[in-house]
């Protein structure tokens, strides 16, 4: 008896040996960005494989093998793209490494970013956390750039956002994780970074890296508009999220003398002020700023009082801005129906309460001044 339990036992675990439905890592490609066009009635998808032999260290690549490989293929879905796509891949591809999508003007247009969301999130491979990008530009273009000093790509500023950001918090990187919130939630507008080439020159060619170039604004059904980098710079000051920017302005009496100031700090309160036919919005903006050049004869006061006036500035251009294309780039709306929804059911129309210049009562403080050293004197005495 013992003995046809022990040969039963043998027989069944030969069958439970091995993994016959696992895929060796060697024979997969993997998807690491996409950029999307519309053309002629047809979805035109670039898709960028990765080689992950260069992608394990920081440093740049011992060998001349590129790092990456933008495919190309188009079809009346985005779907029917990818699968055409396929037709010229080698080894099945696994989508787990996807970090982000460029999507050009013409998707963004006429609601099509909706297209966009569902076709990517179903997917059960990927993630909420793919970063949104726009461009003007080609998108393959945009695919095929590198890091400065040819770093791993994986550690480039389209799919690595956030590194950069700590340093310099110019427009917040998006991801679909926040832009399904955006859309669903007033007042229905959400902008996402917009990105160009920008040349970088080596001792022996010239390269392309990218730059954000502004910010486009998305609603559920079309694309509102864009927002250059020179119109944009307010939306810094209007987030807590800020880790790091500059405020550059004039000082004394020479119009040529310019101060600049980098800021690490800043704390936003809007509070909705609700009459009995309107409503406007109290914004009131406190800032931390180090000082870290020095001008002769400068004050301390007339740095913080020009600072004050180049902020403002800033946060009223773009709003100006947004007002021009009809788009609540504060998302002002949203802070009424957080904090009163029974207003904003009042005043609002398709999610957005109507606003105008006088919507926004401004007031810019400053918190607290640091000139990272011990002296706000000049290295040199003159």
């Amino acid at each position: 008896m013992n003995k046809r339990i022990l040969i039963l036992v043998i027989v069944l675990t030969t069958l439970l040996t091995g993994c016959w439905d696992v895929k060796a890592p060697e024979r997969m490609l993997y998807f690491h960005g996409m950029g999307l066009d519309y053309k002629d009635g047809k979805y035109e998808v670039y898709a960028q494989i990765i080689d992950f032999t260069t992608t394990a260290k920081n440093e740049q690549p011992i060998t001349n093998v590129p790092q990456a490989e933008v495919g190309h293929a188009s079809g009346k879905t985005i779907n029917e793209a990818v699968f055409n796509l396929y037709h010229s891949m080698d080894e099945m591809v696994l989508w787990g490494f996807f970090s982000y999508v460029i999507l050009s003007e013409e998707v963004l247009k006429n609601g099509r970013a909706n297209q966009v969301i569902d076709a990517f999130i179903r997917y059960r491979e990927t993630r909420y956390q793919i970063w949104v990008y726009g461009t003007k530009d080609p998108v393959k273009d945009i695919l095929l750039t590198t890091p400065n000093l040819n770093r791993s790509i994986t550690l480039s500023k389209l799919g690595n956002p956030e590194n950069s950001y700590e340093q310099e918090s110019f427009i917040k990187p998006i991801n679909f994780r926040t832009l399904i919130i955006g859309l669903n939630e007033p007042s229905y507008e959400i902008g996402i970074p917009f990105v160009t080439i920008s040349k970088w020159k080596t001792e022996k060619e010239t390269k392309n890296e990218v730059e954000l170039s502004g910010v486009g604004v998305l609603s559920p059904k079309s694309f509102k508009g864009f927002i250059p980098a020179e119109k944009a710079s307010g939306l810094q000051w209007m987030t807590n999220d800020t880790k790091r920017g500059e405020v550059t302005s004039k000082v004394g009496p020479n119009e040529d003398e310019h101060f600049t100031v980098v800021v690490d700090k800043v704390k936003v309160k809007v509070k909705p002020i609700v009459n009995k036919d309107k409503v406007k919005f109290d914004v009131h903006i406190k800032l931390d700023f180090n000082i870290s050049e020095f001008k002769d004869k400068v004050t301390i006061d007339e740095i913080r009082k020009e600072v004050i006036k180049e902020v403002e500035k800033e946060v009223k251009d773009t709003y100006e801005e947004g007002l021009e294309n009809d788009i609540d780039i504060y998302r002002l709306s949203e802070h009424l129906y957080r904090k009163n929804i029974k207003a904003w059911k009042k005043f609002q129309k398709n999610g957005k309460v109507e606003l105008n210049e006088d919507s926004i009562k401004l007031k810019v403080e400053i918190n607290k001044i640091k000139s990272q050293r011990k002296s706000f004197k000049e290295t040199i005495d003159k």
